[in-house]
């Protein structure tokens, strides 16, 4: 019996074709798939940051929103009954854009409230007429099992930036952002909020600084008068990996000598930036490990 192929059919693999495939091997699962491409990485067929981020698709298809979300105790929240006064302060301390509102506990968010929503009413005419809920957007809530791919894709539809966490119990369980995604994917996305590009080190407040992972240890010793040696680890990410044991979270904390050191920026790949707090301690590094993100 005669099949007949239409345009639209693929043209039938030659016989050299088949016999190349079975001596080569396709890959028969997703770390297969790796190991090919950072072999053809190696063999410069590409280059580090398209392999990156390829990983960073592949691995956000695996991963849900409890893995990188923000625990609700590090929210940067505001009331719903709060004055302008008083949320100023924590717009301009944080630096975010979007905060969300609650009512009489964390777990009661009544909308997101956008910074640049505020500009209007700094005007004479606008004096005293501000209140929170006349401008409240409205918040988005989804679970803590939901696949980060799948998320992507609402927000990209929908134009949300932001989502409210809730666990199984309908509690807050923490919030997530589009970028939080993003950063899965193409590394930490630097804004205008962070150390200046040719900077490793700024000071935020007394005894408070923002420190890049990348800094170098003779650098860090030099700025703080420290004395970490150099001779296992370059940078002062590597030293705080190394004492953690491990790829900490974003928002988990360790005590080193005399420093506390804070995760505020960090991948499933490496440490981005670290909030460093000098402080009088001895003894053996400390472990405060917060809620997963």
């Amino acid at each position: 019996m005669n099949v007949e192929r239409t345009s639209n059919d693929p043209a039938p693999r030659s016989w050299f074709e088949r016999l190349s495939l079975a001596l080569l091997g396709e890959p028969k699962d997703r770390e297969q798939l790796i190991e090919l491409l950072r072999d053809a990485q190696q063999r410069e067929l590409l280059d580090a940051d398209a392999l990156a981020m390829i990983e960073g698709v592949l691995q956000v298809a695996n991963m849900q929103v409890r893995d990188i979300m923000v625990p609700r105790a590090q929210m940067a929240v505001v009331e719903r009954d709060a004055t302008l006064e008083e949320i100023l302060p924590i717009v301009i301390e944080s630096a975010h854009s979007r905060f969300p509102v609650i009512g009489d506990t964390r777990d009661e968010v009544v909308g997101i409230l956008l910074a640049k929503d505020l500009l209007s009413y700094f005007g004479p005419e606008q004096a005293g007429k501000f209140n929170v809920r006349n401008i409240l957007r409205p918040a988005v809530f989804i679970p803590e099992s939901k696949r980060l791919n799948m998320l992507l894709k609402e927000f990209r539809a929908s134009r949300n930036h932001m989502a409210i966490v809730v666990d199984e119990f309908g509690g807050v369980a923490g919030l997530v952002t589009i970028e939080d995604v993003l950063e899965q994917i193409v590394g930490e996305i630097i804004d205008e909020h962070d150390i200046e590009e040719d900077a490793y080190i700024k000071k935020h407040k007394d005894s408070v600084y923002a420190v890049k992972a990348l800094t170098p240890i003779d650098e860090f010793n030099e700025y703080f008068k420290a004395e970490f040696s150099d001779e296992e680890f370059d940078t002062i990410g590597g030293l705080v990996m190394h004492s953690f044991g491990r790829l900490p979270k974003r928002g988990e904390s360790i005590s080193i000598d005399r420093f506390r050191f804070k995760v505020l920026n960090a991948d499933s790949r490496r440490i981005h930036l670290l909030q460093v707090m000098p402080h009088a301690h001895n003894g053996d590094p400390e472990h405060v490990a917060v809620p997963s993100q």
